[in-house]
């Protein structure tokens, strides 16, 4: 797996400070930029956190190229929606002749069941290679084709989507691979907006709570609380 940070918006903390001047001040779009210190971008962040107004960190998006995931990886990663942009390399269109596939670690540790696994993959990929070969479509050839099968992504989210990413998927709860991903894209963003960032990680890390219930990895000092629980006191 590789992650790299491709691009992001210039100057992304003191662009969701801007953003959040404007909440509070009588300045205009103009000069929301104008004449603001690292000091006061770093209150107004702070001070976002501490209210939970999270809509100005809308205004930063960061692009990411992530390559050498499996399709399982992916079909988790579109379930995140919201402020969030996704292109995947095509299976339609790009032939697997020999395609890569990745191996969980739980397979790999018992040398038995991973040789069956390499087996199966191969045998996948000759028949994927035979219906190419008499002239399948490679769109209806992909049928074929694992969850396995590595693939490679660009996406593109905002800061608060990436916040919320990061609740769910830095979290031991998740499937290794995707945490994986999540705590690469952390580092990537923490070296480019680091107050941004400062706090995020899953629930009991950004906010002391967990929603797991009686699934929870039972960290120290953090109040563990199910979900059904927390949504009815939302609504009270």
């Amino acid at each position: 797996m590789d992650v790299k940070l491709l691009t992001y918006t210039p100057e992304p903390e003191k662009v969701v400070a801007a953003a959040a001047r404007i909440c509070y001040s009588n300045k205009c779009g103009a000069d929301l930029m104008d004449n603001f210190s690292q000091q006061e971008v770093e209150n107004f962040i702070a001070r976002l956190v501490n209210y939970g107004h999270m809509s100005p960190f809308e205004h930063a998006s960061f692009t990411f190229a992530v390559d050498g995931v499996s399709r399982a990886l992916s079909h988790q990663l579109v379930r995140h929606r919201i402020g969030v942009s996704f292109s995947q390399k095509s299976q339609r269109y790009v032939k697997e002749k020999q395609f890569e596939y990745v191996t969980p670690d739980t397979i790999t540790k018992k040398k038995e069941l991973a040789i069956q696994f390499a087996n199966l993959m191969a045998v996948i990929q000759e028949k994927y290679n035979d219906l190419v070969a008499a002239g399948i479509p490679a769109e209806d050839a992909r049928y074929l084709l694992p969850n396995a099968t590595v693939t490679n992504l660009v996406v593109t989210m905002n800061a608060r989507s990436l916040l919320h990413f990061f609740e769910l998927r830095c979290c031991v709860r998740a499937q290794k691979e995707i945490r994986q991903m999540a705590n690469l894209m952390l580092c990537e963003v923490r070296k480019v907006a680091p107050g941004l960032f400062s706090n995020a990680g899953p629930t009991c890390v950004s906010s002391g709570i967990c929603f797991e219930g009686d699934m929870s990895c039972k960290k120290p000092n953090v109040i563990v609380r199910h979900r059904q629980d927390q949504q009815i006191k939302e609504q009270e």
